[in-house]
């Protein structure tokens, strides 16, 4: 009953992880960056902080559309495995005690991405069309 390929349904969920996703970690990075949705705007662009928002928020409107993502998703990967263990693994053990699932969830999240890619409705799939077209 489940063994059967569906691609439609494979390419849609795909893309629809990277929407929602890039659109949420977006958020995180308004929050820093701009004091908005209840977050704490960041003095300086300069320190950890003012670069993970940026990370955050253009590199999520990037995922969003799909727009380099796998160089895009490795950073914002990398930036979630930094966050994780510099804030969240000093606290215990337990991601769920340490307040770090999210990070971590967002880590693996992006690392999908970067070995998969954008997927066919993104803008690097729709460039990557359009080289094979010419």
């Amino acid at each position: 009953m489940f063994k059967t390929e569906h691609a439609g349904l494979k390419e849609f969920a795909h893309n629809a992880l990277r929407v929602v996703a890039g659109f949420l970690f977006a958020q995180h990075g308004a929050q820093k960056l701009f004091g908005s949705l209840g977050g704490e705007q960041v003095e300086s662009l300069m320190g950890l902080r003012g670069l993970a928002g940026i990370i955050e928020f253009f590199g999520g409107l990037m995922l969003m559309l799909g727009l380099f993502t796998r160089p895009v998703a490795f950073i914002a990967s990398g930036q979630m495995a930094v966050a994780y263990f510099m804030v969240h693994a000093p606290q215990g053990f337990w991601p769920i005690l340490n307040r770090g699932e999210l990070a971590a969830f967002y880590c693996f999240t992006w690392l999908f991405f970067f070995t998969r890619g954008g997927g066919r409705y993104s803008v690097d799939g729709w460039l990557a069309g359009r080289s094979e077209g010419r």
